[in-house]
């Protein structure tokens, strides 16, 4: 795969406006709307070129008035590379590397659950379980309720860079713990928890990682998957995480997404968190999300 990262902005420039690209920023930090992209199968070599190197810049792209095909979607993904399934959550039948992701997940049966709907709503990034996990993926909108649903993205090297010294210097080396089931403990049925805890073992990375492209350092903890910070006892790690994760709730280092129908959201996994809101309870939303296989251990901070 070419690889982008030495690709000048001037370069960029001139090629996505050669293509009858519009891209604008949606706010200082991270995030740009691309007007104008066409998708084939397989994407054409200069619009995955700038693509590739507007994902680097940016770190999340939005896109909107994108009716994809299933085979456009996957042609999408594999932009950046390989696709790869989920353990858990259901596919779109017939295409095992598109998942059928809708609101609730079958957790919430009832308007009175509309509390526990809500706890849904969780900083993250994907599959920090897996050894390798996703370098990024490609969400469409299926189904859309009327009102609510947004998505928030964050930018983990802002989220990082605002640590205070004192906090850098505590996770400087450190690992911590990310585990399949404490998140997704209560969709797996009880017969089968064993089984996919001994296939997907708790993982430990670094809390501090290095972007493998551009070299920024960024924070590497998130509320779905990580259990722990390894090497401290239950109470200091327990405040040590909390602290961590607070920093993905500072509005300065986000972004927000409303959907339209046919959007399409690519974000970088290795940069940034996302929080899909969950304030649209009895109303449904589907999307569909294509998964980009990470590649090989990221580097840690020096």
């Amino acid at each position: 795969m070419v690889k982008d990262g030495a690709f000048s902005a001037d370069k960029t420039e001139n090629l996505h406006q050669t293509l009858g690209l519009t891209v604008v920023p949606c706010g200082p930090v991270l995030g740009a709307e691309v007007v104008g992209l066409r998708i084939g199968n397989p994407v054409e070599t200069d619009t995955a070129t700038v693509l590739r190197a507007l994902l680097l810049r940016y770190k999340v792209l939005f896109l909107r008035d994108l009716d994809l095909t299933y085979a456009q979607h996957l042609a999408l993904g594999r932009v950046w590379g390989d696709l790869e399934g989920h353990p858990v959550i259901n596919h779109v039948p017939g295409y095992p590397q598109i998942l059928d992701i809708r609101g609730s997940e079958g957790r919430v049966e009832n308007v009175a659950d509309d509390r526990c709907f809500r706890r849904l709503d969780k900083w993250h990034a994907d599959v920090t379980f897996r050894a390798t996990p996703s370098m990024g993926a490609v969400l469409r909108a299926r189904e859309l309720p009327p009102m609510g649903g947004d998505t928030l993205w964050v930018d983990t090297a802002a989220a990082y860079e605002g640590l205070a010294d004192e906090t850098k210097a505590k996770i400087k080396g450190r690992s911590a713990t990310h585990d399949l089931l404490f998140d997704f403990n209560d969709r797996i049925g009880r017969r089968h928890r064993a089984t996919m805890a001994a296939e997907f073992p708790p993982q430990h990375h670094s809390v501090v990682r290095m972007h493998p492209e551009t070299g920024a350092c960024s924070l590497f903890v998130n509320a779905s998957f990580t259990s722990r910070i390894d090497g401290l006892s239950d109470a200091q790690s327990a405040a040590l995480l909390r602290e961590l994760l607070d920093q993905f709730k500072v509005p300065e280092y986000q972004v927000r997404f409303r959907w339209t129908p046919n959007a399409v959201v690519i974000w970088d996994n290795r940069a940034t968190q996302h929080y899909p809101v969950a304030d649209y309870w009895p109303a449904t939303r589907r999307m569909e999300r294509v998964t980009i296989a990470g590649v090989g251990r990221d580097r840690v901070e020096d």
